[in-house]
């Protein structure tokens, strides 16, 4: 049985306000995220993992595969008229969210699109809009901002990524589990963008 809902992201039309993005509540159906949930590590540290690195269960490793999949792969590229075809992905995972997390930015120039999706369950913090993503009309303020997605129930947000593509959150300190997955520009830029997330997570390691 298929863990993400393709069909759903396919049938969702794009926004364009701030910039070109889709939102997907529950892109993991309510009836597989509590398994899915259950199949994650416990994650201590801050910042992002290779995900392949990860012990995950089942369920979990199956939706990592869905995700990297053709389907959604060329679901994407359908959406944004992207030609897709050739690139290389890379595919991380966020488990905590720290006091410096959150600023402002926009993503690497390495990253031609980037996917995330939220995988905690509602709390009364999200209510309070801590750890919830806006997208951006300008970069000096949080508070402008078109749009505002809280990480949970498996919500999904893709947006190719572009000089203005600004976002960033209220800030949150906890657990907070999203996957990352980006297209990338080039072989090239997806090796050195996992060289120094795999350093990063050793680094971590040996202070934990």
């Amino acid at each position: 049985m298929a863990i993400l809902d393709i069909q759903a992201f396919r049938s969702t039309p794009a926004s364009h306000d701030p910039f070109d993005h889709i939102i997907v509540p529950n892109f993991v159906p309510a009836a597989r995220l509590d398994a899915v949930l259950a199949d994650l590590p416990q994650m201590e540290k801050g910042g992002s993992f290779p995900i392949h690195g990860l012990r995950l269960g089942s369920v979990a490793r199956t939706m990592v595969e869905e995700l990297e999949g053709p389907d959604f792969r060329d679901a994407v590229a359908a959406k944004f008229n992207l030609d897709l075809d050739d690139a290389a992905t890379m595919i991380t995972l966020r488990g905590r969210s720290r006091e410096k997390d959150g600023r402002i930015h926009t993503d690497s120039t390495a990253k031609r699109v980037t996917v995330l999706l939220y995988l905690n369950r509602e709390t009364d913090a999200w209510s309070a809009h801590q750890g919830c993503l806006r997208l951006l009309r300008q970069p000096d303020t949080l508070d402008d901002f078109a749009t505002e997605v809280p990480p949970v129930n498996g919500t999904l947000l893709v947006f190719p990524n572009t000089a203005t593509a600004w976002h960033g959150h209220k800030q949150f300190v906890g657990e907070r589990y999203v996957v990352q997955l980006n297209y990338m520009t080039g072989d090239a830029a997806a090796r050195s963008e996992l060289r120094r997330h795999r350093i990063s997570a050793f680094l971590k390691r040996l202070t934990a």
